[in-house]
Parts: C-alpha cells; structure tokens; sequence
C-alpha cells in the first residue's frame, strides 16, 4: 500500500512538473509570431478585406518581379505569417517559390519556410495547414478547419490562402456560393485575417465550359466586394508574352488544341529563368514559375504595395535587431533608418531611444552617418540633424543581453521634427527565447 501511494505520488509530481515546463514553454514560443520588427509608415501590418478601398487582382499580369520594389518583398517577410491549405495543385506557386529561393543573385530576397515558423528575414508559410482543399461543390469542411487552426495554433497566422485542387469544374452556381458566403464569414469573424480566394485551374474546357463559368462567378464576386483573388486559371491562359490560350483548349499541363505552350515558350526563350526546372504537379515548371512569382506579387501587395500603377512610395523609416533571440551576454546591434518624413529635409530632427530594461548599452557604439550623436547619459541615446544633403540616415548601437531571464523586450525609437507628427518605430526581441519539449516517459517495474 505505501510502496503504491508512492509511486501515485511521483506520478502526481511529474505530471506537475510537465505542466509547468510546458506552460513555460508556450509562453516563450507565444511572443515569436507578434515580432513585426519593421514597421510600414501606415500603421498596419496587413491590409484586411474590411478596409480594402479595391479589390486586389492577381493574374498573368503580375508576375513581372522585377516590377515590385524590393523594400515591399521585405515587408511582406516582416509582416506576414500565412497558412495555406492545398493539395497536389495548390502547391504549384510553392514549388515556383523554391526556384527563387534557390537562385543566388537574389541574395535571399524570396527566403520563405514551410513549417510556419517566425524568424527573420524569412516568409513564414504554414504549408499545408490546415489539410485539404476547398472541396467540391458546397462542400464548407474546410472552414470549420480554418476556424478550429485560427481558435488554436494558428492564432498568430494574418493571412489564409485556401486552393481549390479540381473542386470547380463540376460545382455548380450554388455551390461557389456556398464557398464564397463561407469566406466572407471567415472575413466577418476575423477581421485582423486576410483571406485569399482563388480560381481553379484549367481543364481543357475552354470558355464555354462550365469551369470558366464558375471562375468568372469567383472574379465578379471579388471584383465588386473588394477580396483579395489569386486567379490560378488566368496565369494559365497566358504564356509570359501575353499569348492567350483558353479559347483554343488549355489545360492544367499546359497543353492546347495544337500543342503545349509552356514547351513551346521555353524552346524559344532557352536559358530563361521562368523555365527553370521545378517539381511542378500536373504541370510544366514554367507555370509554376509564373505562378510563384504572382504570390509574391500578392503578398507585396497585401503588405502595402500599391501596385505599379499606384503612386511612388520609397522606403520608410525603420528599426531591426541583428538578433530576435539574443542570449544572456550577447550582443545585439539595432539599425535605425530616418528617411522620407513629412518634414522638410532642411528641418532639424531628433530621435530618442531609450535602452529597455533587460539590454545594457555598449559603449562608443552608438553611430550615425550624418547628424549628431549623444550617449552620455545612457539608457537614454539621442540624435539630431537635418536629412540633408542625403535624405536617409542610418543609425547604430549595440547592446548586450543583461538578463537570464527569458523576456519579451520592446525598444522604440521616437523621431520626432517640431511642428510635425512624431513617429516611433519599435523593435522586439525575445532574450533567451526558445522553445521546450518535455518527453515525459513513465515505466512500470
């Protein structure tokens, strides 16, 4: 009897013991997906279906890369944290995105994860998640999926992109309406969440098909409420020179009533990068290309990006850390870029950072590329000068982890210019931030 209340009590206190390192755990990995460390002059961090002024489009005409500014490649990674639900044909752009990633002369521009984790410099993707695709007709599982990742693990997703994988060419009217309302509930229901609909892809119907009926009823309903759309089917009706081809037949593989064009585009642009050789599901790598490229051109604009057709918009003031999970003793140099205020370039302007509990200032680090300096009386830094002759400064520091606890810290700059609206651009980190998982094993004897 006694040798059996002990064992029930070790029992007790392991389980005890798990629930407290997990509960720990979890609230070390709970800041992470709250660590927009670059800040858009817009005081958003997505643009939500709720106050979209238009709708956003994506087609075959928007996979020109060289057309979106890097800055706004670099605020989607900052911003956005996705997931998307798919199977074999939604995973398409994916594969096309692997080829960027892959390509050294972007120097990491299109680095992107599939495991939905949040790190710098990185898109976090949540690939897969949650499982399934859109179904077939009036078919809503895949909301009650949506909501049951959204209420849990995917609390800190802003995006959700959900594919349809052969689901629209036998639907009927009623059942895209049912996808549709279902959407646009989701949208009600969490309105910090951009939902992207989408188009299915092509069958070899043609414009008289049932398909091209049900894609045009998705393209009418978001044109005239404003969604955001990833039309799969268009960026498969054109080739890369504008050469349409559903009238004569196409298909997902690419192929037309006389030929296959994405072969027949390749064979005449030999060395291309929109041909580079990609694990392409039920299709050939140069439409995964092209569709790789579209996503990226969604997501730019889904963080701020007007568009080539919108006004020129340069670069914003910024604040990044070297580090998201410094260590105790570790040292962690910010960078903070002034550049396009409302203020005129010969206006004097002053930033103040105050160094957060938790970091000690380095000293003599504290550096700027034009202007004054201040740093004798940390915690507190300053700055002053005008943006002129070079309407952008870069300032640096570095600080040192001081403490061994694990803390979610928060360090914003204030730049201010009399007789202006002040700003603040805020970085965080996480000081000896990591993740903990207790296999607890227990064995009878």
């Amino acid at each position: 009897m006694i040798k059996s209340l002990r064992v029930i009590l070790v029992l007790v206190m392991l389980m005890m013991l798990a629930s407290t390192m997990l509960a720990s755990a979890l609230a070390i990995q709970a800041p992470f997906p709250a660590i927009p460390h670059r800040l858009n002059v817009r005081d958003t961090t997505t643009t939500t279906q709720a106050g979209m002024a238009s709708p956003i489009i994506i087609d075959h005409t928007c996979t020109d890369l060289s057309t979106i500014p890097d800055h706004w490649i670099e605020q989607a990674k900052d911003q956005l944290r996705l997931s998307y639900g798919h199977t074999s044909h939604g995973s398409q752009p994916v594969s096309g995105m692997s080829v960027l990633e892959n390509e050294p002369s972007y120097g990491g521009l299109y680095d992107f994860n599939t495991n939905g984790a949040v790190v710098s410099d990185t898109l976090s993707l949540d690939d897969s998640t949650p499982s399934g695709d859109l179904g077939h007709d009036g078919d809503t599982s895949w909301a009650d999926r949506t909501r049951a990742y959204l209420d849990g693990a995917g609390g800190d997703r802003n995006v959700v992109v959900w594919s349809w994988c052969g689901g629209v060419h036998d639907n009927s009217e009623a059942g895209i309406n049912a996808y549709l309302a279902a959407m646009n509930q989701l949208e009600q229901d969490y309105p910090n969440v951009t939902f992207v609909y989408m188009t299915g892809h092509l069958e070899g119907t043609g414009e008289g098909g049932n398909l091209h009926q049900r894609n045009e009823q998705i393209r009418d309903y978001c044109i005239a409420n404003n969604k955001v759309l990833f039309d799969f089917a268009d960026i498969e009706s054109y080739d890369p020179d504008g050469n349409y081809y559903l009238d004569q037949g196409a298909d997902d593989y690419c192929n037309y009533d006389s030929g296959n064009w994405a072969d027949e585009w390749c064979a005449a642009h030999s060395g291309d990068p929109l041909c580079e050789s990609c694990s392409c599901a039920h299709s050939r790598s140069l439409n995964c290309n092209l569709k790789a490229r579209a996503f990226w051109w969604m997501l730019a604009r889904i963080a701020g990006w007007s568009g080539p057709d919108g006004p020129s918009e340069p670069a914003e003031s910024y604040k990044i850390p070297s580090a998201q999970t410094p260590k105790y003793g570790e040292t962690v140099t910010y960078t903070v870029v002034i550049q396009n205020l409302d203020a005129p370039l010969t206006a004097t302007v002053y930033l103040t950072d105050v160094t957060p509990s938790g970091l000690l200032y380095v000293s003599d680090t504290l550096t700027a590329t034009a202007g004054a300096v201040n740093a004798a009386t940390p915690p507190t830094l300053t700055w002053s000068g005008e943006l002129t002759p070079t309407p952008a400064v870069t300032i640096t520091y570095a600080v040192t982890v001081s403490t061994h606890l694990t803390h979610v810290i928060v360090n914003t700059a204030t730049i201010a210019a009399p007789g202006y609206q002040t700003i603040t651009r805020t970085a965080t980190v996480v000081a000896n931030g990591y993740s903990v998982y207790l296999p607890l094993v227990l064995k009878a004897h």
